[in-house]
């Protein structure tokens, strides 16, 4: 039998609590920064905003739901006491078991099992709470280098840590530990260079 994909996302609200991470790591400086935002935001505006940002999941065994995308978004609604979000369910994979359910997400490219060095990890070490997201800061970095213009947004899910790999290659931990802006302006020098031709969203020059 096939996996179920939705030609349409149904729509649900579930407890945030209950959503299952597909990635281990998050940006925690583009956490707070959403968080600010959303602390900001009026609380009359607060719904609608939350129905404008519906997280995409799949359901899996156990009828468990996955998140597929908006972790930071999730993380950040969670430190700020949001107990219920809204979500879209884009495949029902509630019969598969769980082993073919992890190699399934993972060939349809629905999970990151990437920890903050950016070594593949076991299916296992993926946290079971969006709260146990831990920090990967090269993720911050590659948040901040498309919001300064130095990649587009593009439809590819994870494609900022593609970004967040390229910049922990070249920019030492220490370094971007002590001089986070200092290391965006050399991350917008490097995303224009012919090595990071590969990434998505590369907004260089081919001349």
């Amino acid at each position: 039998m096939m996996p179920h994909v939705s030609p349409e996302p149904l729509l649900h609200s579930v407890a945030l609590a209950d959503l299952r991470p597909t990635q281990m790591t998050v940006g925690l400086i583009e956490v707070a920064r959403k968080r600010h935002e959303w602390s900001v935001r009026a609380d009359g505006d607060r719904p609608d905003f939350l129905g404008r940002h519906m997280i995409p999941v799949v359901i899996g065994p156990k009828g468990r739901r996955w998140m597929v995308d908006h972790h930071h978004l999730a993380r950040a609604l969670h430190d700020e006491g949001v107990e219920h979000v809204l979500v879209s369910v884009v495949a029902d994979l509630g019969h598969l078991k769980p082993d073919a359910f992890l190699t399934y997400m993972d060939n349809r490219n629905w999970l990151h099992p990437f920890d903050d060095k950016g070594q593949r990890r076991d299916y296992k070490a993926l946290p079971k709470h969006i709260g146990k997201l831990t920090d990967d800061p090269y993720r911050s970095l590659a948040g901040e280098l498309r919001r300064a213009g130095g990649f587009a947004k593009v439809d590819i899910l994870y494609s900022e840590f593609l970004w967040a790999n390229f910049l922990r290659g070249r920019i030492k931990p220490s370094r971007l530990e002590h001089g986070f802006q200092d290391c965006l302006g050399t991350a917008l020098t490097l995303s224009r260079s012919r090595d990071a031709a590969h990434l998505p969203g590369w907004a260089g020059s081919v001349e």
